[in-house]
């Protein structure tokens, strides 16, 4: 696979292709990293050597911490039409949940916001105990975006991912597992060798039933794309409060997208919620 990417790293082997996440300080989800992701998924949806792709991160400590805040506020900020087709980011991540190769998630450290809302379109999620995962967006006046009322709505179901969504607290890995975010928890030194064994045996395995076994999984869901235009609405209407800048200004003036602020997200809400 003959990419030039800025902000991931790929290595193909036995039909593993095992994307690294490295994009210091923080593995921002900014532009440079969703061209990235443009970039892959284009390159994986033709390419038929490739049957599991594995998604893990260079840093120890975050997965991806979540959307660029400069990237949300430079998103249209008046009122707008009734959404009808899927915007950049959740047609994004919808291309890369229907993938035909499968997908894992890797993760070992934060992963909040939109970094939860990608690793909730790859179809296995494994993590660390020492992960983190939290969706803090309504903390600071918007909703998540990127899919994430949808696909923790029926991962987890609704009062589950009211809690997540509205509370915006971080959780542990343990805790992400019994509500079904992730697939399971398990101890740092098992988690890398766990999903690699498990990427390994499914490479190995016929592609053709592979793939109509993820077709035939997605069909019993039923399509995502009415519950994603829904929150494209809501998410549009959060955009036009006339305080949104003061927030977000609150927020990054506190440590928000810097590395020290990020380990101590709990802090910097409070200060952009007052």
């Amino acid at each position: 696979m003959d990419l030039e990417l800025t902000t991931l790293h790929v290595a193909v082997a036995s039909g593993v292709a095992t994307v690294t996440i490295d994009h210091a300080p923080i593995n921002l989800l900014d532009a440079a990293m969703m061209i990235d992701l443009v970039n892959l998924e284009a390159a994986l949806r033709v390419d038929e050597t490739v049957r599991v792709v594995v998604f893990r991160s260079a840093d120890a400590e975050f997965f991806i911490a979540h959307a660029d805040l400069e990237l949300i506020r430079a998103l249209p900020r008046t009122p707008q039409p009734e959404p009808t087709e899927l915007g950049f980011f959740h047609s994004l991540l919808e291309r890369i949940r229907t993938l035909p190769q499968l997908t894992i998630a890797e993760i070992d450290g934060i992963a909040r916001g939109g970094g939860s809302e990608f690793a909730l379109s790859l179809d296995l999620r494994f993590a660390s105990t020492r992960s983190t995962f939290a969706q803090p967006e309504v903390a600071l006046g918007i909703i998540p975006g990127g899919g994430g009322t949808q696909r923790l709505g029926r991962f987890a179901g609704r009062a589950r991912a009211l809690e997540i969504a509205l509370g915006c607290d971080d959780f542990d890995a343990v805790t992400a597992a019994q509500y079904g975010w992730i697939n399971r928890a398990l101890p740092d030194a098992e988690l890398r060798p766990f999903v690699d064994r498990l990427a390994a045996r499914v490479a190995s395995y016929p592609p053709h039933a592979v793939r109509a076994a993820k077709r035939a999984v997605d069909a019993a869901a039923g399509p995502f794309e009415p519950g994603l235009l829904a929150e494209q609405r809501e998410w549009n209407t959060t955009m036009t409060d006339p305080v949104l800048d003061t927030r977000f200004d609150a927020a990054l003036a506190a440590g928000l997208q810097t590395r020290a602020g990020e380990l101590d997200l709990g802090a910097i809400l409070g200060t952009a919620d007052a």
